[in-house]
């Protein structure tokens, strides 16, 4: 494995002095562009009553910058390409996963703090083995090598993973290889389901993963996500249950690398689903929210920094007649996926769209450039238009003023 070096070298930029930065926030909505982001404050703002946006958290944040986000096959990334170059800096094709374009394993900024003695937390609304959580522990050619993402999981000794489980915890190629929870289990890692379980272990182990509470059904046939949020009940996990319970479970070690991913704002605008949509950003803004209430008390030795691998849906806001009518978008009281994703509720959720006056030009992902936002130890290198490769160059180079 060609390991890169940990402190690099700095650009030629002088550099500010920096605090000593400790704690480090990396966040990542994935398939969020500025759009989505607008959508969710300024649905918030019409539900006042009023013309205009609600800010968020993120948006509250004092250094904002954008990202370009294509990979090194294509112009428009996917999310293992883009998850790599947002935790590498290295480019490579659609479908490779901590890997460069010529399939030659590239170390996370996650490895290296490991290596160098960092704690560290990656957690998701998603699967734990899907591409974003992946790019930050995994070194695969195919992204659909979802087994064996696992097992490099597991061979981390990270110290808290958080999500909906492994997507596919058995190898389907070989009967007789471990099951993904008891290899998990065998690596002296401690399953937590739901939120108060993990409360209840927080001093009971050295490593933890989090998962939703469950019947057992997932150690065969894996799961996916957690609830959207417009969908969840009362004792579903949610992405900030998961990042306060990884913060909790972290913090007394004096110093942690977080990654957290609002993985569904994605499947939502997959979807062309936009009232989903926005309870998504809103549930990652909830999870920005418990982050920053962290850095409240540690403002000198914390940075947060927010970005996303890349647009999904081509989102816009307004289609007809320089109006919105965002309020619209509150006679849809469940995802599209709840409500069997058929042709019926898809036509449903189409003309409620179209009363909301939003239109989306795919169903895939676009080559629109995303938002990053930053507070803390060095956040002010974030501002200005750069690449997604420069985004953890940035946070290597703040982290190398130790």
């Amino acid at each position: 494995m060609k390991r890169i070096a940990f402190f690099v070298i700095l650009t030629s930029i002088t550099l500010a002095c920096f605090g000593e930065v400790k704690y480090v926030f990396y966040m990542i909505g994935d398939g969020m562009g500025p759009n989505q982001v607008l959508l969710a404050e300024t649905y918030t703002a019409a539900l006042e009553g009023r013309i205009g946006r609600s800010p968020l958290r993120m948006t509250s944040f004092p250094y904002t910058g954008f990202a370009t986000t294509y990979s090194a096959s294509n112009g428009i990334t996917d999310s293992a390409a883009g998850g790599t170059a947002l935790a590498s800096g290295h480019k490579t094709n659609n479908g490779c996963l901590g890997v460069d374009k010529d399939s030659v394993p590239v170390m996370s900024i996650a490895e290296e703090l490991h290596n160098a003695g960092w704690p560290v937390g990656i957690m998701t609304s998603v699967a734990i083995d899907h591409a974003t959580p992946g790019a930050f522990y995994a070194h695969v050619d195919k992204r659909n090598k979802y087994y064996q993402i696992g097992t490099q999981l597991a061979e981390t000794e990270y110290e808290f993973f958080g999500g909906a489980g492994f997507h596919q915890p058995v190898n389907k190629d070989d009967v007789k290889a471990p099951n993904l929870y008891d290899y998990c289990e065998h690596k002296e890692y401690v399953f937590a389901h739901g939120y108060q379980d993990a409360q209840n272990k927080l001093n009971a182990c050295k490593k933890m993963i989090l998962i939703q509470q469950t019947d057992g059904i997932e150690r065969t046939k894996g799961c996916d996500c957690l609830p959207y949020a417009i969908d969840r009940k009362k004792d579903d996990l949610t992405l900030p249950q998961i990042t306060k319970t990884a913060i909790d479970f972290l913090a007394p070690r004096e110093q942690f690398f977080m990654m957290i991913e609002g993985g569904k704002i994605d499947y939502a605008c997959h979807s062309n689903d936009a009232a989903t949509v926005i309870g998504e950003v809103l549930d990652f803004d909830a999870a920005i929210e418990v982050v920053y209430q962290f850095y409240l008390e540690h403002q000198d030795e914390t940075l947060i920094v927010i970005t996303a691998d890349h647009e999904t849906g081509g989102l816009a806001l307004g289609n007809s007649d320089y109006t919105l009518n965002l309020t619209a978008l509150q006679k849809q009281q469940q995802s599209l996926y709840a409500m069997g994703d058929t042709k019926e509720a898809k036509k449903k959720v189409e003309q409620i769209n179209k009363e909301a006056k939003i239109g989306w030009t795919t169903g895939a992902h676009s080559d629109a450039n995303v938002p990053v936002f930053a507070i803390g130890v060095g956040a002010e290198l974030f501002t200005g238009w750069y690449d997604n490769t420069k985004i953890v160059e940035k946070i290597r180079d703040i982290i190398a003023q130790r």
